[in-house]
């Protein structure tokens, strides 16, 4: 019982770590943009944000030639 209460924990805490970096990882991505936006585009973030759209739906597309993944 014991065995089981702390590989419970220990699961939890892996993922919890893992969701945490994802995050973090995220939000560096996003202060970097919103730094080129400020620096490139004097702080217009239409273009890079359009641009992103374009980037991720391209990224969607290509492996599998369609866009099943938006609608999951």
């Amino acid at each position: 019982m014991r065995k089981n209460i702390f590989e419970t924990i220990r699961y939890f805490a892996k993922n919890i770590t893992v969701v945490i970096a994802i995050v973090l990882i995220w939000r560096g991505i996003w202060y970097v943009l919103d730094y080129f936006d400020t620096l490139i585009f004097q702080d217009n973030h239409l273009p890079l944000a359009i641009g992103g759209i374009i980037i991720g739906l391209l990224m969607l597309y290509l492996p599998d030639r369609d866009l099943k993944e938006i609608g999951k």
